[in-house]
């Protein structure tokens, strides 16, 4: 069984197992966390997709941590002119293992 929830303005594809980062949700680690913002639900059979969202459908998982990704780097310069500016930013992401998917 598959499904997509949308969370922080992205959309994932997610099944029972899978360990996503997302942008940053509120809690501590061992909490768990319903994403009832659910696109899409499949299995072997049947596909149910929302119209945004499917109804009665939660997708449950749990937090394993919270952190920050990879730095990233913008870099603007303007030639002859004596411009350069440089800017770093680190996104925080939340680490969630999906346990279940009730449709």
């Amino acid at each position: 069984m598959m499904a997509i929830v949308q969370t922080g303005g992205k959309q994932y594809k997610v099944s029972v197992g899978d360990v996503i980062s997302v942008e940053k949700l509120e809690g501590a680690a061992g909490d768990k966390i319903n994403f009832d913002k659910v696109l899409l639900v499949a299995d072997d059979k049947t596909v149910k997709i929302g119209k945004p969202y499917v109804e009665k459908a939660v997708v449950v998982g749990e937090l394993i941590k919270q952190g920050k990704g990879e730095k990233l780097i913008a870099f603007k310069y303007k030639r002859r002119k004596n411009y350069a500016r440089t800017v770093g930013h680190r996104q925080s992401l939340t680490t969630v293992k999906i346990e279940k998917i009730n449709a």
